[in-house]
């Protein structure tokens, strides 16, 4: 049995804080996405933080898209759930990559409702998290020196 829907998330680091917290930009650029995937948008909602801060949620016929954002730090995470088959999630992550231009990403694709394989149960992640590790090991090398003193 194939999986009955995917299940895209996304972290973007690095984006445009002018983006980040423009609710109509942030919802031109989910009805784009939208279109791009061939999807079917029912409704959209919009939350504003205080201070700052944007939630962009669209209901779709067979799924859901979001994006929140964090201007504060340049991060911006995607949430995008599909169960049409003929969809295509992927052409509106590369729509939404292309507009909110993250330095880095980070994303995962989850198979949902896959009963047939155990092994797709663990999400596929891609990431570049080389120099982050590396960073933290050093701290960490440096601290226990220094508590062995």
């Amino acid at each position: 049995m194939a999986a009955i829907g995917r299940h895209t998330t996304a972290d973007f680091y690095g984006c445009r804080r002018e983006v980040l917290n423009d609710m109509d930009q942030l919802q031109k650029i989910l009805s784009l996405a939208i279109h791009a995937a061939d999807l079917r948008m029912l409704s959209i909602q919009t939350y504003q933080f205080s201070p700052e801060g944007i939630t962009v949620l669209a209901l779709l016929t067979d799924g859901h898209l979001g994006i929140h954002t964090y201007p504060e730090v340049g991060f911006a995470a995607i949430d995008i759930f599909t169960c049409d088959s003929s969809s295509m999630p992927e052409k509106a992550l590369a729509v939404i990559k292309c507009e909110l231009v993250p330095e880095k990403t980070k994303n995962t694709l989850i198979k949902r409702g896959d009963f047939g394989s155990e092994r797709d149960m663990k999400p596929r992640t891609k990431t570049n998290s080389g120099p982050i590790r590396k960073v933290r090991d050093t701290g960490s090398k440096v601290l226990k020196f220094l508590s062995n003193k």
